[in-house]
C-alpha cells in the first residue's frame, strides 16, 4: 500500500475479512448491517471509543424499543464480537458476560398427513416439485434452492447435501415417486444450460476457492443449480453476470397461496414440511437417531422436539411421501 493510500474503511475492513473466512453472503450482508445501526445508533463514535454500556444499550434498544425476536438480539451481538474480536482484534471480557436473549421454547408446527396432500395437490410445476421434495426428503428451504445436479443419485437413490448448516454434509433419501418429475424437469434444465453454454452465460457460483482450484467447474453441468432462476443477475463478489438459483421467496409465496386455497389456518411455510417430515417418520416407527442424521442435527436433543426416544432399528428408510 502506498503511503498517500489511505486505510480501507471500517465496514470495507470487516467485508474483507468475512469473505476471508469464506462466511456466506447473507451472513455478510446481516453483519455489516448490524454493525452499521450500532455505529449510527451512537452518533457515528468509532466502535474503538465505545465499550460494554454502549454495546448493553444498543441490544437494549433492540429488545425494549424495537421489540425483536431473541434470535434477531443474538445475532446483532454476534455481528459485535465479530467486530471487536476479529476485525478491531480487541479482545474486551466484558463481551462474554454480556446476556444473550434465551430462545423461547416453542413446539413446531406439524401438518398432518391429509394437510400435506392439500397443499402438495394446489401446486404444480417446479414450485409443486420442491414443495414435494421438501417433504419427500426433510431438506431445508436453502439446501433445496441450492441443490446441484451432481449431488442427485438416481442410481442409489440418494441425494447428497453439501455445506448444510453447520458446514456438514449429509444424505437423504431420494423418493421414488419424485424421480419420473425430477428426471423430466432435469432434461428441461439441460437444454437451458446448453443454451447458456452457447450464449457465454453458464457460468455458476462456486463455495470458497473452488473456481480457482477447478476453473472448468462454474461451466460444467454437474456444477449447474437444479433449480435457477428464471433469468441472469450479478455476482455481489466478483462481479459476474450469471444465473443463480432461484430465489426462496417464490417459494414461499407459492406455498402461501396454496396453503391459504386448501382452508388450513396453521401459519405453515416451507420449513413445516421439515417439521412434518419428521414428525410422520416418528409416527411410522423410524428411530430417533435415524432422523436425526436424516435431518442434519448435531444433537439428538433437537430431534426430540418432536417426540421421545423410540428404541427401534432404522434400516432402509423409506420416504413418507412414498408411503
Amino acid at each position: 500500500m502506498e503511503a498517500n493510500t489511505p486505510p480501507p474503511k471500517l465496514l470495507d475492513q470487516v467485508r474483507d475479512l468475512i469473505r476471508v473466512k469464506h462466511y456466506s453472503i447473507r451472513t455478510e450482508t446481516q453483519y455489516l448491517q448490524w454493525i452499521r445501526r450500532f455505529i449510527l445508533f451512537h452518533g457515528k463514535r468509532h466502535p474503538r471509543e465505545m465499550g460494554a454500556p454502549e454495546v448493553e444499550a444498543f441490544l437494549t434498544h433492540l429488545a425494549v424499543s424495537r421489540d425483536v425476536a431473541a434470535a434477531t438480539q443474538n445475532q446483532a451481538l454476534s455481528a459485535l464480537l465479530f467486530l471487536y474480536r476479529e476485525v478491531l482484534g480487541i479482545d474486551l471480557p466484558w463481551l462474554d458476560n454480556v446476556t444473550r436473549a434465551k430462545r423461547p421454547q416453542r413446539l413446531p408446527v406439524v401438518l398432518t398427513r391429509e394437510e400435506v396432500m392439500a397443499i402438495l395437490h394446489r401446486m404444480s410445476g417446479t414450485y409443486g416439485l420442491m414443495t414435494s421434495m421438501l417433504y419427500g426428503t426433510g431438506m431445508r428451504l436453502m439446501e433445496c434452492v441450492r441443490l446441484r445436479v451432481k449431488d442427485v443419485d438416481f442410481a442409489r437413490g440418494e441425494i447428497i447435501i453439501r455445506d448444510g448448516k453447520g458446514a456438514k454434509d449429509r444424505v437423504t433419501m431420494l423418493p421414488e415417486s419424485l424421480v419420473p418429475a425430477l428426471r423430466d424437469h432435469l432434461q428441461k434444465r439441460r437444454a437451458l444450460f446448453d443454451d447458456d453454454l452457447a450464449a457465454g452465460k453458464a457460468r455458476v457460483y462456486l463455495p470458497h476457492a473452488l473456481a480457482i482450484k477447478y476453473p472448468n467447474a462454474p461451466t460444467e453441468w454437474g456444477w449447474q443449480y437444479v433449480f435457477p432462476a428464471g433469468g441472469f443477475s450479478i455476482d455481489p463478489r466478483s462481479g459476474a453476470e450469471q444465473r443463480h438459483h432461484l430465489d426462496e421467496k417464490l417459494l414461499q409465496r407459492a406455498m402461501k397461496k396454496a396453503v391459504h386455497a386448501s382452508g388450513i389456518v396453521k401459519p405453515a411455510t416451507p420449513h413445516t414440511l421439515r417439521h412434518s417430515f419428521a414428525t410422520h417418520l416418528l409416527e411410522r416407527g423410524q428411530d430417533i437417531r435415524t432422523i436425526q442424521a436424516l435431518l442434519g442435527h448435531k444433537d439428538v436433543a433437537t430431534t426430540m422436539i418432536y417426540t421421545h426416544v423410540l428404541n427401534k432399528g432404522g434400516r432402509g428408510v423409506v420416504s413418507p411421501l412414498d408411503s
